[in-house]
């Protein structure tokens, strides 16, 4: 073969891809077979293995058809067999915005594999301080790298990466301020039900999972929309552009079906971050001890039925319902005075770094009240801010529960076994 294929030059002279590494467990693959296959012939491209290349390709197009990604691999290296390719997506690359969204899904898709395995090298999302037991998984979206993180959570709280996705995002980008905005959101939700694919249109493919959008904190800040969903491709393709939802989160079909296996409605925490950032399990451990003893310290200034001590690990910018932090305080003063004692039991504690804001913690937990004239259980979410004196305390304080909003826009032909609460 006489010419160069420069894809190389096209992916912006990206180090050479690594080498597809093993799955990380039997239930779902590091990467799929399909993008191993792209991967290798990324590889012997940039090795200008080009005979390899075509063959692998070929074989690539033929079992999947409908990964046009591949199909367009496959014609460059065609093409080039003729004459030069003078760049990815031939004589269209320059006038096609297709292929321009392709070119952005190889590096995208380039990019994650030349990263680093920060997972086997003690390296987790910085969001991950700790999980509830029962929290069997948690779903990680790095949206800059087009990628969706699987990862188990093992007897003793140990992360393990169970797998990862391809995925798709709101056209316009990340931080979903208000309905119509065609961006996904940033946050720390959950999935609230599992669809009945065979209620939904083609559209939505496998599987659909919506999520709490908006949560707590966005309703704080006043953001709306709603129907967040993650869910499949249509049947036509295999996957879509990075960026081509109206803010859903869109998987491959066979990864999608896997995912909603996983995942346990009400329980599983779903992640979306614009960039994630990994940082050491002696980070996360320090943190997660950092906040646990003041969230202990909290607790125990309740029992205490000091008002005083208790008022002290509330912002002043805290409101619950039409209560200011005044308001409330003294309401907590007149409570204290009527119990004899008070004993606050915590468990199947969750704790979650905010995606985008360094200074803001969410904990959800089962709460066990009882006291001399009023006993109950709950399942409770605050959100704790380090505020400008370094001190970590609460901004928001509520039961946990899914609302109405969470639901609007599932057909009814699709809704399973609703959940209330999370």
């Amino acid at each position: 073969m006489r010419t160069v294929w420069l894809v190389a030059a096209a992916l912006l002279l990206l180090p050479a891809v690594h080498a597809a590494q093993d799955p990380v467990s039997s239930e779902t693959a590091r990467i799929d077979e399909n993008e191993r296959a792209l991967l290798e012939i990324l590889t012997d491209v940039r090795a200008a293995r080009l005979p390899s290349a075509l063959e692998k390709a070929q074989r690539l197009v033929d079992s999947n058809p409908k990964f046009r990604l591949a199909q367009l691999v496959y014609a460059d290296l065609l093409m080039a067999q003729e004459r030069p390719v003078a760049a990815f997506g031939g004589e269209f690359a320059h006038t096609n915005n297709s292929v321009s969204a392709l070119l952005d899904e190889a590096r995208r898709r380039v990019a994650h594999e030349r990263q680093d395995p920060v997972w086997d090298q003690g390296m987790w999302p910085e969001y991950l301080l700790q999980l509830s037991p029962k929290q069997r998984h948690v779903i990680v979206v790095d949206a800059s790298m087009s990628r969706l993180h699987v990862f188990a959570n093992d007897e003793g709280n140990r992360l393990r990466l169970a797998g990862d996705s391809y995925v798709s995002v709101g056209k316009k980008g990340m931080l979903k301020v208000k309905e119509g905005d065609q961006r996904s959101p940033v946050g720390v939700y959950f999935v609230t039900s599992r669809l009945d694919p065979g209620g939904l249109s083609d559209f939505y493919g496998s599987a659909a999972l919506p999520i709490n959008y908006p949560n707590e904190w966005d309703r704080r800040l006043g953001r709306t929309g709603y129907g967040i969903w993650l869910h499949g491709v249509p049947s036509s393709t295999y996957n879509r552009a990075p960026f081509i939802s109206d803010g859903c989160l869109a998987l491959p079909n066979r990864d999608m079906a896997l995912l909603s296996k996983t995942v346990d409605p009400g329980a599983t925490p779903v992640i979306i971050a614009d960039q994630v950032n990994w940082v050491s399990t002696q980070e996360i451990t320090r943190k997660r001890e950092h906040f646990l003893a003041r969230l202990e310290r909290w607790r125990q200034d309740w029992e205490s039925r000091d008002d005083k001590r208790y008022a002290r690990h509330y912002s002043k910018t805290f409101r619950s319902g039409n209560m200011d932090y005044a308001r409330w305080t003294r309401h907590k003063r007149r409570v204290a005075k009527q119990k004899s004692f008070i004993n606050v039991g915590l468990d199947e504690i969750s704790v979650f770094q905010y995606p985008g804001e360094p200074n803001l913690i969410v904990v959800s937990f089962a709460q066990d009240y009882r006291s001399s004239n009023f006993s109950t259980q709950s399942r409770k979410r605050q959100y704790w801010r380090q505020e400008d004196d370094g001190v970590w305390r609460i901004v928001y304080e509520k039961k946990a529960s899914f609302l109405p909003i969470h639901f609007r826009g599932i057909p009814y032909s699709a809704r399973s076994k609703l959940t209330k609460s999370n």
